[in-house]
């Protein structure tokens, strides 16, 4: 599951959720929250998740700063970095040994920052020039909220590359190796087709979900419009307006959304 624009917008729970994850949960169906946005860390998620009236311990939550963390220690030899994240993700990044500087470091790790000024970037450009790596934690451009959409990491990657020339490594969802990370935390036995994925954005969640070979579920309450449908290479396997009537299908065993297909973007309803 993603969260933001999926299951709640700001601190809003959106309508359907809570009565979605109760039918999980009575159905016997293992969920995972799935997260690109790196401005919190999973702790701060369950506590927020708590705050919507939805019990989820942190170990069913996994954010791309978590990601990004383990990307760096068990594929890099990155050490020394320069982050441009809330200190959420700081706090992420130090959990798993690495070191935060701002000199001679390896690499310049960039998420959703809620907190950057004009001296971060200007320091990551430095740095970027003089030859450090550059991570992204996700590909974002950005984030949905109750006020409308804000910018995300991914535009913040842009304004550095644009200004560096330095492409980055994004970690986060279309990642495939996130969904080896969420497959292993279900649990044992567990393997891409036994598996779907929720979420509100074309190029992160359903494109993820194609590449992985993952059954996906695209929902229309956050940053995708419909019409884009029409447009798109990242065609998801079902389409609805929301959790609220993604749940009615699995109540009914009957999906009431729409599958997408290759041909001509015909939309077809499909049997259970």
């Amino acid at each position: 599951m993603d969260m933001d624009g999926t299951v709640y917008l700001g601190t809003r729970l959106l309508p359907g959720a809570k009565g979605f994850f109760r039918l999980l949960d009575r159905r016997g169906i293992p969920y995972l929250f799935f997260t690109n946005n790196s401005s919190k860390d999973r702790f701060l998620y369950r506590d927020k998740l708590a705050g919507m009236g939805l019990d989820v311990s942190a170990d069913r939550i996994i954010t791309s700063g978590e990601a990004t963390a383990l990307y760096l220690t068990t594929r890099t030899a990155h050490r020394r970095l320069y982050v441009l994240g809330t200190p959420s993700l700081e706090a992420e990044l130090r959990r798993a040994g690495l070191v935060l500087a701002e000199e001679g470091v390896d690499a310049v790790v960039l998420g959703f920052d809620t907190t950057l000024t004009y001296a971060k970037l200007e320091r990551a450009c430095h740095l970027l020039r003089g030859g450090a790596a550059f991570v992204a934690t996700h590909p974002d451009n950005v984030c949905p909220t109750e006020r409308g959409p804000v910018p995300d990491c991914g535009s913040m990657a842009a304004l550095l590359r644009k200004a560096t020339g330095v492409r980055p490594v994004v970690v986060g969802k279309p990642s495939r190796r996130m969904v080896a990370m969420a497959i292993k935390k279900l649990g044992p036995g567990y393997r891409p087709r036994d598996v779907a994925i929720v979420g509100d954005r074309l190029y992160t969640d359903i494109r993820m979900g194609r590449r992985a070979g993952l059954t996906s579920i695209l929902v229309l309450s956050g940053e995708t419009r419909r019409e884009e449908l029409e447009k798109t290479r990242d065609i998801p396997h079902y389409v609805f307006q929301s959790v609220r009537e993604l749940a009615r299908a699995v109540r009914e065993e009957s999906p009431v959304g729409t599958r997408q297909t290759a041909v001509g973007r015909a939309r077809l309803r499909c049997p259970a």
